[in-house]
């Protein structure tokens, strides 16, 4: 297989993972019992996948072959300089990702640990449970090579259809839950919170030297949006990365794992329906920018329906949603043109017709 097929390494850090492989076994000695004999081996990044975070896969192993254990896992690390987001919620990610598990709702690899000390890997990190399966990369994308653009329409229905029932799953877990995920009181939950996150982006945006005319585009975006909120504003959890990227699929083309939980909130309901759709769109729809149209792969209508059939929520005025994750990709994307010292793809001309004030 090329390297481009299998993908390329994308963590915003790379290590020495000989390194990384004494300090994550002697700290594994003291959280399995029994295991002072305890090594790590097969480390080893994604590919294509793991942009904002660096994440490792590993084995540890311990006791005579044939009577000891061992345990298939993740570990994911704080990030350091390379940060996307203006929030830290490096600990909620952790804890969205127990009370997922823990609901029985969502497919999530199991949280095992979260470290906070730094001095062991130089950050705090958790580990994960491994799970097994195949992702559908962004990096190159997954609807122009690789093993989605090679399966059938039949089965990149069974992919669809399952990646939506999960996205939905997500909306049948109650805020309660999730009571670390309220934010301050102007802001607490609802759109009210998600719209305060991505108003704080583009301030933060500004004073991190982006270029003042995305910032100018992106304060009339948010100008137009806040002049049309909609009426139809179900509660819910967010998950906040919404996409089938981001979700690992088993040979039989369902999903054995929701992942990337690094951007949760009490937002509400609709804003993951709306990411997922427009990522989508661009990945996979009839003008697939970023990837090609792909047969089996449900419309945008039957993607709402069957979301809307299994949270039993109501997508009215997605539009609007769909609108605010044009606004919110576009602040992804020009942090990560800062960090990258890079252009953004878009000029400001294009981005301003994207969020409708061109």
């Amino acid at each position: 297989m090329s390297p481009a097929a299998s993908g390329v390494i994308v963590a915003p850090e790379i290590r020495d993972l000989e390194d990384l492989a004494q300090a994550l076994g002697a700290w594994l000695k003291g959280k399995i019992a029994g295991a002072g004999d305890l090594v790590v081996t097969d480390l080893a990044y994604p590919r294509g996948a793991g942009q904002s975070h660096e994440t490792i896969l590993f084995t540890a192993s311990w006791g005579a072959k044939g009577s000891g254990g061992s345990l298939d896992a993740v570990v994911r690390i704080k990030p350091g300089g390379f940060t996307v987001f203006p929030d830290d919620l490096f600990d909620a990610q952790f804890a969205i990702m127990q009370a997922m598990h823990a609901s029985g709702e969502v497919l999530v690899a199991e949280p095992l640990w979260i470290e906070h000390d730094a001095s062991i890997l130089g950050k705090p990190f958790f580990v994960m449970r491994k799970a097994a399966g195949r992702v559908p990369v962004s990096i190159p994308p997954y609807a122009r090579e690789g093993w989605v653009k090679d399966a059938t329409d039949a089965q990149r229905r069974i992919l669809w259809e399952s990646g939506v029932r999960q996205l939905a799953a997500i909306q049948r877990v109650p805020l309660s839950a999730a009571p670390f995920l309220v934010g301050p009181a102007h802001a607490s939950s609802g759109l009210a919170q998600e719209w305060d996150k991505y108003c704080r982006f583009v301030r933060w945006l500004k004073a991190e030297g982006a270029a003042p005319g995305y910032i100018a585009v992106l304060e009339r975006g948010l100008a137009r949006l806040d002049g049309c909120r909609p009426a139809n504003q179900p509660e819910g959890i967010v998950w906040g990365d919404a996409r089938l990227g981001n979700m690992m699929f088993g040979p039989d083309f369902r999903v054995v794992a929701v992942m990337d939980w690094e951007q949760p909130s009490l937002g509400g309901a609709l804003h993951d329906l709306a990411w997922f759709c427009e990522i989508a769109a661009t990945m996979h729809g009839p003008d697939a920018k970023h990837g090609a149209p792909l047969g089996g792969m449900g419309s945008r209508d039957e993607t709402v329906a069957l979301w809307q059939e299994v949270s039993g929520k109501s997508a009215a005025e997605l539009d609007w949603y769909e609108d605010f994750a044009k606004l919110k990709m576009t602040c992804t994307a020009v942090r990560l043109g800062l960090l990258r010292a890079e252009t953004p793809l878009m000029s400001e001309a294009q981005v301003a017709v994207r969020l409708k004030v061109g």
